[in-house]
Order: C-alpha cells, then sequence, then structure tokens
C-alpha cells in the first residue's frame, strides 16, 4: 500500500486527492494548500490530514508519491524540495516555466533513484490510446498534416503563464507522441488580447523531421471550450475530440486498402465516415493508477522527464520565434 499526498489542491489537485482517496492500493494521506479554505472540506471528505506548510507535511508523513499540482512558477521549487525528500513525484504540465529548471528537477530525480512523470494526460484518453494504435498499425499511411484547435474562454486559475506554457505544450508532447518525429522548424504570432502580462492567443506551424506539418490554433479567447486534433494523410483523415473522448475517420474513397502509386495518384474523394468505438476512462484515474503501478513493479513511466523538458523546450522556441518574428 503506498502512502500519497498531494501539493496544491486547486482545480487539478483537488481532482488528485480525490483519484487517490478512490483507489484500493493507496492511501490518501496528507494534503497542502496555503490557502485554508481549500483545505478543510477535502481533507474532511478523503478523511486525511491537512497542511498549509507543503515542507512540513513532508517532514512529518511517511510518503511514497506525491502529486504536485501548484502554480507552474513553484514547480521547480516544490519537486525539489519533494524528491529531496525521497519521494516519487507526478508533477503536473508544464515540467517548470524552463528548459533549465526542467534539466535540474530531471537530474535530481535521477541522482535520488526515484520516479518522476510529468502529467500530460492527454496521453491517457481514451480517443488518443485508440488513434495512436491506428496510426501505428499504418491505417492512414503517410500522414501529411496535422491540425490543432485548442480554444476556449479565459481560465481564471491562471496567472503566471500564458496559453503557449499552459496549453500548447498538451499538444506539443501528443503530436511527438503520435508520429515519433521531433520538430525541425517552427514559426509562431502570439497576441495578447485580453491578458495585458501573457499571451492569451497563439497561431504556431511546426514542420517535423519526418516532413509533417504541424497548424496550432490556440487561445483563451473563444466563448466556447473546443479540444480537437486532425490528421490527415493517404488514406483520409482521423479527428480526436477530447473532451468526448470520441475518434472519427473520414475516408478517402480513391483508395485502396493495398496503397500503391496509382491510388495516390487518383486524388482525393469523400468516402466513408467511421466513428470507432471507444471504452471512455477519466484520464486522470489512468494517469495515477500507471504511475502507481511504476513504482510498484519498478516500471519507467510512459511520459518521461525528458519528455515533459522537450514540450517546454518546444513551447519556449514557439515564443522565441513570435518575439524575434522569425522562424527557428
Amino acid at each position: 500500500m503506498l502512502n500519497a499526498a498531494v501539493i496544491g489542491v486547486g482545480l487539478m489537485g483537488k481532482n488528485h486527492a480525490r483519484v487517490y482517496f478512490g483507489l484500493d492500493n493507496v492511501n490518501l494521506v496528507a494534503i497542502a494548500d496555503p490557502d485554508k479554505n481549500k483545505l478543510g472540506k477535502l481533507s474532511k471528505d478523503y478523511r486525511c490530514k491537512a497542511y498549509t506548510d507543503y515542507k512540513k507535511m513532508l517532514s512529518e508523513e511517511k510518503i511514497d508519491i506525491v502529486s504536485i499540482a501548484v502554480p507552474t512558477i513553484n514547480h521547480f521549487e516544490v519537486s525539489c524540495n519533494t524528491l529531496d525528500k525521497g519521494i516519487n513525484v507526478l508533477l503536473e504540465k508544464p515540467i517548470a516555466v524552463s528548459t533549465a529548471e526542467g534539466k535540474n528537477i530531471i537530474s535530481l530525480a535521477k541522482k535520488k533513484n526515484l520516479k518522476l512523470m510529468v502529467g500530460h494526460i492527454e496521453r491517457f484518453n481514451p480517443a488518443v490510446i485508440e488513434l495512436k494504435k491506428r496510426i501505428n498499425n499504418n491505417e492512414l499511411g503517410r500522414v501529411y498534416k496535422i491540425d490543432v484547435n485548442r480554444i476556449g474562454p479565459y481560465p481564471g486559475r491562471i496567472r503566471d503563464v500564458g496559453v503557449v506554457i499552459d496549453l500548447a505544450v498538451h499538444d506539443i508532447d501528443i503530436i511527438r507522441y503520435i508520429t515519433g518525429s521531433e520538430v525541425k522548424r517552427l514559426y509562431a504570432e502570439t497576441e495578447k488580447k485580453i491578458n495585458s502580462k501573457y499571451e492569451d492567443m497563439l497561431s504556431g506551424l511546426l514542420r517535423f523531421e519526418n516532413g509533417i506539418i504541424c497548424n496550432m490554433n490556440i487561445n483563451w479567447l473563444t466563448p466556447t471550450k473546443i479540444r480537437k486534433l486532425y490528421i490527415t494523410g493517404e488514406r483520409g483523415m482521423f479527428v480526436v475530440n477530447y473532451l468526448k473522448q470520441e475518434l472519427i475517420f473520414y475516408e478517402n474513397a480513391e483508395v485502396t486498402n493495398n496503397l500503391d502509386y496509382a491510388d495516390i495518384m487518383r486524388g482525393v474523394s469523400e468516402g466513408r465516415m467511421i466513428k470507432f468505438a471507444i471504452n471512455k476512462k477519466e484520464p486522470l484515474l489512468a494517469e495515477i493508477e500507471h504511475f502507481v503501478n511504476c513504482i510498484n513493479e519498478n516500471k519507467e513511466p510512459l511520459i518521461s522527464g525528458e519528455d515533459g523538458l522537450t514540450a517546454i523546450k518546444i513551447a519556449d522556441m514557439l515564443l522565441k520565434s513570435s518575439s524575434e518574428r522569425r522562424a527557428i
């Protein structure tokens, strides 16, 4: 039985606490947050101790695993203090506000021989899992282009980063995961339409080493929440709806199952629309179950610290491209 704790019980952290409390092989021993108002009801509901000082919690409690869901600007300090205590860390994305801080977190985890996983939760979305399987089975043929729509209203919970660090890292990680390729070149435009300090809109164009082009449309300006991924290739187009956990395939009717040059030359026309059956599951539950299993069985997590670091590096490049008004 692993002893778990959560540091930061805002929107995401309170859900981490809920999931730990519901697991049979985990004992939620404590939660920590500087806001007393967030602690009272949660500690009562989940029958765990509450601390306004997370350092005191780390010193007084016997803990095997900690979820860190504090503001991004505090990721480095809290992660390092937790790892120093010999505790495995599930760190909400992004890994840190800078690549330098991310590298130091990874280095400390390796030095202490502890598990570190960055919470790029979309990898545990059942629709993404199904998409990954079908891409690996070559059901799309060559992949040409990926389009990202991650848009919605401005979230009051975010105060320390803009859409590139908070939102774009989701899709950066997923595209690397799905395609197995790295970014070769990128260009970005950002704007501050509502937020005076951080960007609230991103239009990004990325070319991957395998030739795939990715168009990213991300903002906090749209009055409805949309989370969709479009992958276009030789045999048609896959569409992932993250929120509904749906995967739909729009077939290119001109292409047969045994793809050859003649099929490609015939072009594209509308074929069948196939909606795949998805066994839906809460991604956060799947993520935490996976990390607990990694600790119990001494396995490497699906999302490594290096994966988290690469996502923040590319996010930094997008911000640099926008700032310098040039392709990188």
